[in-house]
């Protein structure tokens, strides 16, 4: 298995009729099974001017597969492969992975006389054309290297001089290595950017909803969009990403009793020395967005700025183990001495104890005050320039202590971190708010709606949060490398009440359960083609009874049941109940349900 540095470089191969060349040192035509170690990224058709085609995806189709490359093989050349004989099909050279293997050959008609050659256990490539999919060429496909034969055949045969293909691919890292999984990477001549087409669509928008009928996928391509753009176009599965990856991406299902406690902010009640009090808490969205924030301010920042800053942390760290490990003595500048009780990072207060004052024993102090003198390039000899500089304050009792304890943490020598080793990347972050219908959106965001909007992320959005009263300092906004996604059912009642407000603030985007056809590629390849000829032809007859439409189309997420029951199962257990709420109340119930099975059990 590969490194991680491996596992995220982008290979190019490229065909021509006389030559297949790539820059990945370890590719060799003497051994094409390899390809089970790669992933595609991209696929595309050059001729000698320059000009590209890409891949015309068919609905429900995954995007960025092991058969993509031969299938843009077959788009492009479409009308020559229909000419070719019967005898001129079936000679046409499609595989060979050895030197001293037999070259497997056979361009097909039907999946039929594919499998009388081939058995049911190989993955086979199929490619439609004409009006309504009525015709299909079937071909050997494994993995990515498998059909450079056909390509080049197809290039010698068909092609002009300068006309080449090229793909993009990557090493599988180590979920991928046994799976036969596939990319849904929409074709994108740019490298090093997300690759799928809604990817692209939320990276301009800011903020998308994926509406549609009930089990079409919409979360699952919620969570494929997210893996894609933290990952730049490198994955499309969740499992793939790594721990920090992970980390860029928030998930959140809102229902009726969500509020705005739980999303941005509120007081919550806690227990400290058998004293019950309350603290303010961060909610999931808020505490994603400030994760995201501080990598954004952070990226704006020069490697020097990141590394006093993180010398400064370094320093804070090496004091809090001192003060919890020795009882210090800290002087103020009156001479009188004091000691610190306690430290509390998540809190970010410090409390001291001073016996000699008479009036105010303890006092309490903010560590990001201790922060901002570290971090500051502003010197500090007296009270004064504390509260003047950090507390813009004209006196403040506390700024003694926070003197002598910055001199303190300023005299300690720890040894500096290496700047060429700190990152200042943006990185980019998204937010999945699954049922955001579900929930009453004006009670969950509050002021939030207008931070939200595309055209205020940043500073200008900044807002006072409901509790502002109790950090003063700090405004909120959501930083540009921020990207929402919600998912509703356009059926659920709770649609008629989604906030308009909302409505303008998201672009909103319908899933059909065709269009995620792909996800069924999952069971296995017999099952995964019933499925799909079952659900379409269910699909057809809901969409044409009175009183229905597309919206209650079934999707393909139902029919992934099928990995742990039969058809009749799914049918009896999960499709017939639904299908008896979709016609509750109308004429011929009964007569309904009689022709939705069967349509589901292929019946004319």
């Amino acid at each position: 298995m590969s490194s991680l540095n491996e596992e995220n470089i982008e290979y190019f191969l490229t065909i021509t009729k006389d030559n297949i060349q790539s820059t990945d040192e370890s590719f060799t035509l003497e051994n094409l099974s390899l390809g089970d170690d790669y992933k595609p990224l991209d696929v595309k058709f050059e001729d000698k001017s320059g000009n590209s085609i890409v891949r015309k995806y068919i609905k429900g189709e995954r995007r960025i597969s092991n058969q993509t490359l031969p299938r843009l093989a077959f788009q492009i050349y479409e009308n020559d492969i229909i000419n070719l004989t019967d005898s001129e099909r079936e000679s046409f050279p499609i595989c060979n992975y050895h030197n001293n293997d037999d070259v497997i050959y056979g361009i097909y008609k039907s999946t039929e006389e594919f499998k009388k050659e081939h058995f049911n256990s190989i993955e086979r490539m199929h490619y439609w054309y004409g009006a309504n999919c009525e015709k299909e060429f079937v071909i050997y496909c494994w993995n990515i290297f498998s059909t450079l034969a056909f390509v080049r055949e197809c290039l010698k045969k068909f092609g002009k001089d300068g006309d080449k293909f090229i793909l993009t691919y990557r090493k599988k890292i180590k979920t991928e290595i046994d799976e036969d999984t596939t990319n849904n990477i929409i074709d994108n001549n740019q490298l090093n950017i997300s690759r799928n087409q809604y990817s692209r669509i939320l990276m301009s928008s800011k903020n998308i909803i994926l509406r549609g009928a009930p089990g079409t996928g919409k979360t699952y391509l919620a969570k494929e969009i997210a893996t894609d753009i933290v990952s730049n176009g490198m994955f499309d599965k969740y499992e793939s990403l790594t721990d920090e990856q992970k980390d860029q991406i928030g998930f959140v299902q809102f229902h009726p009793n969500y509020d705005y406690t739980d999303f941005v902010e509120g007081l919550r009640p806690n227990i400290d020395d058998d004293e019950m009090y309350f603290e303010l808490k961060e909610g999931i969205f808020l505490e994603f967005v400030n994760k995201a924030r501080a990598n954004y301010e952070n990226s704006l920042k020069s490697p020097d700025r990141i590394k006093i800053e993180e010398k400064a942390e370094s320093k804070l760290e090496y004091f809090y183990e001192l003060v919890e490990n020795g009882n210090i003595n800290f002087k103020l500048i009156s001479g009188n001495e004091f000691t610190i009780e306690e430290i509390n990072t998540n809190k970010g207060k410090i409390k001291v104890y001073n016996s000699n004052n008479e009036k105010i024993k303890k006092i309490t102090l903010n560590i990001n005050v201790l922060k901002g003198m570290l971090n500051s390039d502003k010197i500090f000899d007296k009270a004064s320039d504390v509260t003047k500089n950090i507390l813009h304050l004209k006196t403040s009792m506390a700024a003694s202590y926070y003197l002598s304890i910055y001199n303190y943490i300023k005299s300690m020598n720890l040894d500096e971190k290496n700047v060429e080793n700190i990152k200042n990347e943006k990185l980019n972050y998204v937010f999945i708010i699954d049922e955001i219908n579900r929930g009453e959106i004006s009670k969950i965001l509050g002021e939030l709606f207008f931070s939200i909007e595309p055209g205020y992320r940043g500073k200008r959005g900044e807002v006072s949060t409901q509790y502002a009263n109790m950090h003063p300092d700090q405004k909120f906004y959501i930083p540009d490398n921020v990207y929402i996604i919600g998912t509703m059912n356009d059926i659920d009642r709770s649609v008629d009440t989604f906030d308009f407000a909302m409505r303008r603030r998201f672009r909103f985007i319908e899933i059909k359960a065709e269009d995620q056809a792909y996800i069924l590629d999952d069971l296995a390849d017999d099952l995964s083609e019933e499925a799909k000829k079952r659900m379409c032809a269910l699909n057809k007859v809901i969409e044409n009874t009175n009183g229905l439409n597309r919206n209650y189309d079934i999707g393909p997420a139902y029919f992934l049941k099928l990995k742990e029951m039969n058809f009749d199962e799914l049918w009896s257990d999960c499709l017939e109940p639904l299908l008896r709420d979709y016609v509750q109340g109308m004429d011929k119930e009964e007569e309904l349900i009689e022709a939705f099975k069967k349509a589901y059990n292929g019946v004319e």
